[in-house]
């Protein structure tokens, strides 16, 4: 739904003004940050305009956030570093600059993420702290900077390297994706997808007609490395480094970590980092700080997103046998001569 009518913003307001209770109010104030309209057409964008679902889905948001303190979590490091580090190699996922109207664009390697170095939780705090850090500082920062209100970013999908083992990984990707959904929605404005595999292809035939319009219109499916056309809207300094032809084409390596912003090296994620050690120190002054990980209430019902990750389960084992099957004949036809 791209219209959102400014009676159903009107009405989803009152009802806002209603939650007057802590610390649902501090929380809501931590959201909105002063761009409340913008915050109301969101929600409402995510539930097709109904004011009473959109209210619920926010309030929903809400006591989710305080009760997992989504508010402090950006004063809660992952460490030791090396640890974080180990998660940057196998959570793909980084800025690698802006668009030409100020849109940051992120990174994602969908195609080598393995996230196979820690636990799930670690896994669901970095990505929520990525969320967090670019809502409350890399958003008004674009504001600033372009003067203008920013709230939205870019999404470039890297799918090289896609295999038939990222069937255990589609678990994973269903918890971000349905964190992302409830409690932050309509934060992206397109997914582009590029380094397309015969394996995507043949899966995103089956798991398109399953999405939401509203999801189909933000996904663009790229030529290649997707240059040619990222290029009409960002500069060359700001496309992912997988996107550069002269690139290895991997998501994961770069001939240099400053180029490749999947690494703790890259000024992203040190500047993230060093962020968040900092908040830690702030926040230690008031309160002991728990080691391990942050342990967030996990999304129990998934809807559209449980739909396509059973279809995708199918249609990847299906890919596998077929293979299996053309790869036992052609070993009979090897074998015949």
């Amino acid at each position: 739904m791209g219209v959102v009518s400014a009676e159903a913003i009107r009405q989803f307001q009152a009802l806002m003004e209603e939650v007057d209770e802590e610390p649902l109010k501090t929380t809501f104030q931590n959201v909105h940050q002063g761009y409340l309209t913008d915050t109301c057409m969101r929600f409402l964008r995510a539930r097709e305009g109904n004011v009473s679902k959109a209210h619920k889905m926010l309030v929903d948001c809400l006591k989710w956030r305080v009760q997992n303190e989504i508010d402090d979590i950006l004063a809660k490091p992952i460490i030791p570093t090396d640890l974080y580090r180990s998660i940057r190699d196998s959570q793909l996922l980084g800025l690698s600059g802006y668009s030409r109207e100020g849109l940051p664009v992120f990174a994602v390697g969908a195609g080598l993420s393995t996230f196979d170095k820690a636990s799930v939780h670690y896994y669901v705090q970095s990505h929520i702290q990525i969320n967090e850090y670019r809502d409350r500082v890399i958003l008004p920062a674009a504001t600033k900077k372009y003067g203008k209100h920013i709230s939205k970013c870019i999404k470039i999908l890297d799918m090289n390297g896609l295999k038939l083992s990222a069937l255990s990984q589609i678990k994973m990707l269903t918890i971000i994706f349905s964190i992302d959904d409830l409690n932050y929605p309509e934060k992206t404005i397109t997914y582009y997808i590029v380094n397309v595999p015969y394996i995507f292809s043949t899966c995103w035939k089956v798991v398109k007609p399953l999405l939401q319009e509203r999801t189909k219109r933000k996904i663009q499916v790229l030529s290649g490395c997707g240059q040619d056309d990222l290029l009409k809207i960002m500069d060359y300094s700001s496309l992912p480094h997988f996107c550069r032809e002269e690139s290895s084409g991997s998501s994961q390596h770069s001939n240099s970590s400053a180029n490749n912003c999947f690494s703790l090296d890259h000024p992203f994620h040190q500047q993230l980092y060093n962020y968040i050690k900092q908040q830690s120190l702030n926040y230690e002054r008031a309160k002991p700080m728990k080691q391990g990980s942050v342990h967030v209430d996990l999304p129990e019902v998934m809807t559209e997103e449980s739909q396509i990750v059973k279809t995708l389960e199918s249609e990847l084992q299906k890919f596998g046998k077929d293979n299996e099957l053309a790869n036992s004949v052609n070993g009979l036809k090897i074998n015949d001569h």
